[in-house]
């Protein structure tokens, strides 16, 4: 019985990829009735069994549907939910900050929780994060990673998991510059500098339980980013 199984197996994915084909090439267009269990098991040259579970498969994709009395019909396509961010464009500035508005209200208030609420093992992660961030901009090196980390564990140190939830969602690619230039092209010193004294007057205050602070300093580079994006898009 073992050795049948894994034939039977190949037979049904071969069938249902045949009428699969035949759906997608439009041979069977929707509200087409399939040829009778009779019929597909002639043609294709397998069992009622194979026949049957090639369906339900094709069922189970959402190509066909089937009417008690009256056969298996092929139905429209059901197009797939469109998930929160996807239809962001991270080749086009306006989504870029239409993301840095998002962030703003989500990371400002993570950012006075984390002050309040961090725990010394989530104070080592952002520090760790912080020096490896700054290690790699000192280098040239790609930092998209790194300031995506950062930002992701002072919200995890708000320990409120939605915030990082979130965050994750978004995922590396809400930061700007990974967007809009994916290969780092090199940027201006005094903007590197800029970055890295605003990561470090958040990260401080957070760590030295400054709540406003933090909510500030958040503020300020999250708003900084808005501001330099925002030029880009007028100019």
């Amino acid at each position: 019985m073992s050795t049948l199984a894994p034939k039977r197996k190949t037979l049904v994915v071969e069938v249902r990829d045949k009428l699969k084909e035949q759906i997608t090439s439009g041979d069977y267009r929707p509200g087409d009735r399939l040829p009778s269990e009779a019929s597909l098991t002639e043609e294709h040259g397998v069992s009622r069994t194979v026949i049957r579970e090639a369906i339900a498969s094709l069922r189970a994709d959402g190509l066909v549907d089937s009417r008690r009395g009256a056969g298996v019909f092929v139905i429209e396509p059901v197009n797939p939910p469109i998930m929160p961010f996807q239809s962001a464009n991270p080749e086009q500035l306006s989504s870029m900050i239409e993301l840095l508005e998002l962030r703003t209200a989500i990371e400002v208030e993570a950012a006075g929780l984390a002050a309040i609420r961090h725990s010394p093992a989530q104070e080592e992660k952002i520090l760790k994060s912080l020096k490896h961030l700054e290690e790699l901009t000192d280098t040239d090196a790609s930092t998209h990673e790194a300031d995506f980390a950062l930002h992701l564990a002072i919200a995890e140190a708000s320990n409120n998991k939605r915030f990082a939830d979130t965050l994750s969602m978004l995922g590396a690619t809400m930061i700007p510059r990974h967007a809009l230039h994916p290969t780092e092209t090199p940027v201006a010193p005094e903007y590197t500098a800029l970055l890295k004294q605003e990561h470090r007057d958040i990260v401080y205050a957070v760590l030295d339980g400054d709540e406003d602070g933090a909510r500030q300093a958040m503020r300020m580079h999250l708003k900084g980013s808005q501001a330099r994006y925002k030029k880009l898009l007028r100019d």
